[in-house]
This record gives C-alpha cells, sequence and structure tokens, in this order.
C-alpha cells in the first residue's frame, strides 16, 4: 500500500544562505526512514518543488552517516538578501517549505486488524 507523507513528518531541516545560493539539509528523525528519502528525495524532485524560486541547479549531497541529504539551491534567493525584494528571501525560510514537500511512500506496512 502506498500513502503520502509530508517530510516533516519524518524529518527536520537545516538552513542557510550566501548569496543567491540556498542550502538545505533534510536530516530524518530515525534512520530507518533513510532509504525512503534517499530514493524519493532527488534532485529533479527538489528542482521541480522550487520552480519559480529556484533558476539554477540542485546538488544534493548524502550524509549517510547521520542519515542526512544536503541540497545546494543555486540562484534561488532572487540575488540575495541585499538584493531581492522578496518579503524574505533568505534561505531559512525555504528549509520550512521543503518540509511540506510530499512524496510517496512505497515502504508503507499494511496495518493488521
Amino acid at each position: 500500500m502506498k500513502k503520502r507523507v509530508m517530510l516533516r513528518e519524518i524529518a527536520h531541516a537545516r538552513a542557510g544562505d550566501k548569496s543567491n545560493i540556498s542550502n538545505i539539509a533534510v536530516i530524518v528523525y530515525k534512520m530507518e526512514d533513510y532509504p525512503l528519502l534517499k530514493e524519493k528525495l532527488t534532485e529533479q524532485a527538489v528542482k521541480d518543488y522550487f520552480k519559480g524560486l529556484c533558476f539554477g541547479k540542485v546538488t544534493r549531497y548524502e550524509v549517510d552517516t547521520i542519515g542526512a541529504l544536503n541540497f545546494v539551491l543555486e540562484e534561488a534567493l532572487d540575488g540575495g538578501n541585499t538584493r531581492s525584494l522578496r518579503v524574505d528571501g533568505y534561505g531559512k525560510s525555504l528549509s520550512g517549505y521543503m518540509l511540506s514537500m510530499e512524496i510517496e511512500d512505497d515502504f508503507a506496512q499494511i496495518p493488521c486488524p
């Protein structure tokens, strides 16, 4: 049985920004959820999710020892916090947005009656 899971249910995030680049780390609460995160949270999935906000390359770095994926989103902050007309163009706000992303959980167990 497949179900949709919001990232915030299985992970938390940390983020930062430098100029026009946002850095977002997504870290699982439980290591057993890491394989699902690695499979579903691809560079392309993140790029598609941030379309309209991220106009450059998305690069993913895996940190297997702590169950984390670190994403670098280029051209994602409308020129950076000193140039942007966005109300909050800082990278930290993008981590909250990312945790609202839903992924399909192919590993979901069928509940026993």
